[in-house]
């Protein structure tokens, strides 16, 4: 008996089925999906494997397969949808099977509750990129220090104590890897039970409006019939979408299923799960997503598993949560770009979403205010069936939008980011205890520093962008390695000391919001305020709970919340996410507008917006205002179709890497003359366009190039692109590819 077994290894020429024979003390027992302990090579150290099929025969002299570990089997399902993804995604297989296995996993995994309140934590200090190129080089020689690295770069974030225990290593070969820089050990307090805070008010069904009650009975009536399709629930802001998620996964568990609910923000997730505990009660949810710890990942995943928990509640990775007998899958803020998976694997969680769904029979329900134009053109055609909410479902009114010119601002003499329209209703907001919500789409204090005699501007010595200015650190910051230095007080090249500040931050903002209302309680929500587990949780709740006057933040702050006493937004800079070179910058333009918009006036109080712009005249932006996105539709489906760009076309990005410049313009070439010859042979209908550097040519010290192809994505495109790429030796040169990008820089 031979088994057909998946190498675990992110080595693209190792993606292949080896054969291996099945011992006679474990035929009868080893099963598809079943991971086992294999020599491979000449390595003396075992390698793991998954077992993905079986025969009868082989050509080939074969090695035993010496062990099955306990603890982790696959289904059948996990694997066939592993080699689906590794095609559709151009990946290893095994890169997409560790995305099914439980949090924690190596060699062995163990129920290993965590009894201290204080644990020391493992966070890996150097660049993940560069440790895998330190390990493909040999430059670290101790099988044990590679064991538990090639462990963090999977389970970054992990507890001492589960990291000796999964990787079966010992203190001295952490301090080794802490003298060497690799690894950082950081002191923190950690909780098993992600709820164990959370004494929430129990609450029943509300009463649906007809809108509403005519959506649920659609997706009702495909729940009980245990048959699959796809829906579009497009609800204007605060229209009542969560109530009838909340109603339908109520029918769900009627019939003894399980439902997954996705959302795209980790700040979302704490106010869903409080939503759907208080209907729900605490034991039938589980929820997953990164900023729980790798202890409350693997409890949580290990509930889902046992059938214990029948509502799954996470960020775009729970899709792969070890359901059984699935019933439904939500995915609330459809349109947002965090579905997209910007690291290998580079999946979309709605197309998976509506797989997994098909071979279970069970509906998949898109939500959003302002859906994707691709998702809302697919409705029209009749691909999916659009349900719609078209007015609030409290009967409160939309908010009332006005855009400020700030080109006007200037001419009047107003240099500050806060117009004098937006202060003056900032004050009066402040003065009858409202809050406000001020959104700013970058964080630090100031966006780039330059000198005003010569000109230098300082950037990145990694990357070919400018640096972050950061006012609490006083430091100098990219945004995309993670450098970081000395601000800048004298410029380098003239000596100058003549050095100027521009563009605005959510530091900055804060700042100057400090100075404006020295009275006024403020609270600051980005990427550098929520490092910390349980931030998104307590700055929300802090707000909403302490009333605090003004709610600072980047687009975290735009997407779903419900604070019942805000009656004003202000769009600090409106402009900022159309200065993209991105297709999509118009659409995205649009619905981060129209969602920031949407938290204003969602009770009965009467809500304002503010957008500030020096583009005041833009479709995007006066659509925004007039909160009407079938107008905008329209007009952009249009202009998609005339430049054949999505949904008339997919879009595949082929992105080269290299720190020899000369190599990564070599090995482009290289790629599009094989692809050209492929498909020219093949008649594939797609229109490839020549290497050229990427707009952001080069990260972490690495330049890139790219190709990119437009056509359909068929399975003659996916194939001729796989044979080419195997047909190219690559030596250090790194390469991924990406098809319909959430990111074309």
């Amino acid at each position: 008996m031979v088994a057909q077994i998946i190498i675990n290894s992110n080595v693209k020429n190792i993606n292949k089925i080896f054969d291996y024979n099945v011992p006679t003390s474990l035929v009868g027992t080893i099963c598809v999906g079943d991971r086992v302990l294999i020599p491979f090579g000449k390595k003396k150290e075992l390698e793991e494997g998954f077992v993905i099929g079986f025969k009868e025969t082989s050509d080939y002299e074969l090695k035993d397969i010496q062990k099955i570990e306990d603890g982790i089997n696959l289904t059948k399902e996990n694997i066939e949808l592993a080699i689906l993804m590794a095609k559709r995604y151009f990946c290893n297989i095994s890169d997409c099977i560790k995305l099914m296995l439980p949090p924690g996993t190596l060699s062995k995994v163990q129920d290993n509750r965590v009894k201290e309140k204080k644990l020391n934590f493992i966070y890996l200090k150097q660049d993940i990129e560069d440790i895998k190129e330190d390990i493909e080089n040999n430059i670290i020689k101790s099988d044990k220090q590679l064991r538990v690295l090639n462990f963090l770069i999977d389970n970054d974030g992990i507890s001492k104590s589960d990291l000796e225990l999964y990787t079966d290593t010992s203190n001295a070969v952490i301090k080794a890897l802490e003298k060497k820089e690799y690894i950082e050990i950081v002191e923190k307090e950690v909780e098993r039970d992600p709820f164990s805070n959370k004494n929430i008010k129990k609450t029943t069904n509300l009463i649906l409006n007809n809108e509403q009650q005519i959506a649920f009975d659609k997706v009702k009536a495909e729940i009980i019939k245990e048959n699959f399709k796809e829906f579009l629930l497009y609800g204007v802001t605060g229209s009542g979408k969560t109530e009838v998620y909340l109603q339908l996964i109520g029918e769900v568990l009627k019939k003894d299923k399980t439902a997954i609910m996705l959302v795209p923000e980790i700040s979302l997730t704490p106010q869903m799960v409080e939503r759907f505990i208080a209907r729900f009660g605490k034991e039938k949810i589980a929820v997953l997503h990164s900023k729980l710890s790798i202890g409350e990942r693997y409890d949580q995943w290990r509930k889902i598993k046992s059938g214990e928990c029948k509502i799954i509640i996470g960020a775009r990775s729970a899709i792969f949560a070890p359901i059984s007998n699935l019933g439904l899958i939500i995915i609330d803020e459809e349109h947002d770009s965090s579905y997209k998976s910007d690291m290998s694997p580079r999946y979309n969680a709605k197309e998976l979403a509506k797989y997994i769904c098909k071979i279970n029979n069970a509906p998949l329900l898109l939500g959003s205010a302002t859906p994707d134009i691709s998702s809302f053109y697919m409705a029209e055609k009749g691909e999916i069936e659009l349900l719609k909410l078209t007015n609030r479902a409290n009967n409160s009114n939309l908010p009332d939008v006005e855009i400020i010119d700030l080109r006007k601002e200037l001419i009047n003499g107003n240099k500050s980011i806060i117009s004098t329209r937006l202060y003056e209703l900032i004050e009066e907001n402040i003065k009858n205890k409202k809050q406000t919500i001020l959104f700013l789409n970058r964080r630090g204090f100031s966006t780039f520093v330059m000198c005003r005699e010569c000109g230098y501007t300082v950037k990145c010595k990694n990357c070919n962008i400018t640096m972050t200015y950061h006012l609490k650190e006083n430091k100098l910051k990219c945004h995309y390695c993670g450098y970081e230095q000395k601000n800048l007080t004298v410029c380098p090249e003239c000596n100058s000391k003549n050095i100027k500040y521009f563009g605005s931050g959510t530091q900055k903002l804060e700042t100057e919001i400090n100075k404006l209302f020295p009275n006024a309680s403020t609270i600051r929500m980005d990427v550098d305020t929520v490092s910390k587990k349980n931030s998104h949780e307590e700055i929300l709740n802090k707000f909403k709970n302490e009333n605090v006057d003004i709610l600072i933040g980047t687009q975290m702050v735009v997407k779903g919340h419900h604070f019942p006493n805000v009656t004003l937004v202000g769009v600090i800079a409106a402009d900022s996410s159309l200065q993209v070179e991105d297709y999509r910058a118009q659409e995205r333009t649009f619905q981060i507008l129209t969602q920031v918009a949407g938290r204003a006036g969602r009770e009965n109080l009467p809500g304002k917006v503010i957008i500030q712009t020096y583009n005041p005249d833009d479709f995007s932006i006066n659509c925004a205002k007039e909160q009407n996105y079938d107008k905008f539709y329209e007009t952009e489906i249009y202009l998609r179709k005339q430049l054949n760009y999505p949904p008339f076309c997919d879009i595949i990005n082929i992105v080269v890497s290299d720190v020899q410049e000369e190599n990564v313009k070599n090995i482009s070439y290289k790629i599009y003359k094989e692809l050209l010859k492929n498909i020219e042979y093949n008649k594939i209908n797609v229109k490839l366009y020549k290497p050229l550097p990427a707009p952001i040519n080069k990260i972490k010290n690495k330049y890139r190039w790219r190709i990119v192809a437009k056509g359909k994505i068929t399975n003659s495109l996916i194939q001729a692109i796989n044979n080419s790429l195997e047909n190219i030796k690559f030596k250090n040169t790194k390469y991924y590819v990406d098809t319909n990008p959430s990111n074309m820089s």
